[in-house]
């Protein structure tokens, strides 16, 4: 069910047909900065050895991965996975190039998570993902138009890797928001809406967990192998983004531990409640049962020779009864049983 909404959500018609599927900017020191549009555009920049190329593809087909995987020189598995947009996080490193997938998070009132398939060659970088990511017009290239091309394509591929780490800090603190406000909500008054949001955010750090965990793997493999495609220079940058990750997991498992904690609290809560029940039942059974017995001794054959007074014990195990009903009222009333 997970792999089909996911393979909706990157369905072409889900995506606006304005915006172009292939789109690039193509950086040299005799042309400068340039972005191109359509897939001739970028066969003609990559025929040139001097240009510096990122691509990105937003939810391409079959025949237009194919063309590029022609042009790029794509292993056919890469191929595969970027169309099939249903992989883990992972590092591969296939025909010359490294086949990275890593996840965007997005929270709105339920986690949802879209992947985001990097390629990275010698002088290009290739990213494919579905039409609800955006890197075109990405904070990062407010801040830097050009992606730091000119300093090499592995740079390139950190500033996209570093935007999407950071990206899920103000998720976490969203959840963590959402956290604090159900635990006070479970220790006031807990209801059944309540312990339905604390499984739904169970469910949502379940997700989290399988997004960003093995990513940490990702980044310890960039910043420890000896790869050709990344610069010695660059990997204390993949470094930082390895421990950003490490952060990030560290605060998952405490808002597992706070989500456990407050449903915990919602059982003794409910446990508690069901105790208090079961006290106010208790205290009505004991008062209840002496009524019945006075209610019985006045139903019994004998009780006109009682009403005529010339049996006085008949009166006084009454009034015994009636003394331990108000004794038993005056006791749990004081123990706080109601």
């Amino acid at each position: 069910m997970a792999s089909r909404r996911r393979r909706e959500q990157v369905s072409p018609s889900s995506v606006d047909e304005s915006v172009p599927v292939v789109w690039a900017l193509a950086w040299s020191e005799a042309a400068g900065l340039r972005t191109l549009t359509g897939l001739e555009a970028v066969k003609k920049a990559f025929a040139d050895e001097q240009n510096r190329l990122w691509i990105d593809l937003k939810s391409p087909d079959r025949q237009t991965l194919d063309h590029l995987a022609k042009v790029l020189s794509l292993h056919p598995l890469v191929t595969e996975d970027i169309l099939e947009q249903n992989q883990r996080s992972k590092v591969e490193e296939a025909g010359g190039v490294l086949h990275i997938v890593m996840f965007a998070l997005r929270y709105a009132g339920e986690i949802v998570n879209h992947e985001l398939d990097i390629v990275l060659g010698s002088r290009w970088l290739l990213t494919a993902h579905d039409g609800d990511l955006d890197l075109r017009d990405a904070p990062f290239r407010r801040r830097e138009p050009d992606v730091h091309l000119d300093e090499g394509v592995d740079f390139t591929l950190w500033v996209i890797a570093d935007w999407l780490v950071d990206d899920y800090f103000p998720v976490f603190d969203r959840l963590g928001d959402e956290i604090d406000q159900l635990e006070n909500d479970v220790m006031r008054q807990p209801t059944n809406w309540i312990v339905e949001r604390l499984f739904a955010v169970r469910r949502d750090l379940l997700t989290i967990r399988h997004t960003v965990t093995p990513q940490r793997e990702i980044f310890n493999q960039l910043t420890n192998r000896d790869l050709r495609l990344i610069k010695p220079e660059r990997v204390i940058y993949f470094r930082d983004v390895y421990d950003h990750l490490i952060r990030l997991t560290d605060e998952l498992d405490t808002y597992r531990e706070l989500v456990g904690t407050a449903i915990d609290i919602y059982l003794s809560q409910v446990n508690n409640s069901l105790s208090e029940t079961v006290k106010k039942l208790t205290v009505a059974t004991v008062i209840l049962a002496g009524a019945g017995a006075v209610a019985g001794i006045f139903g019994m054959s004998e009780v006109a020779l009682a009403l005529s007074f010339s049996e006085p014990r008949f009166w006084l195990v009454t009034g015994a009864i009636v003394a331990m009903m108000v004794t038993a009222y005056i006791y749990f009333k004081r123990n706080g049983w109601f």
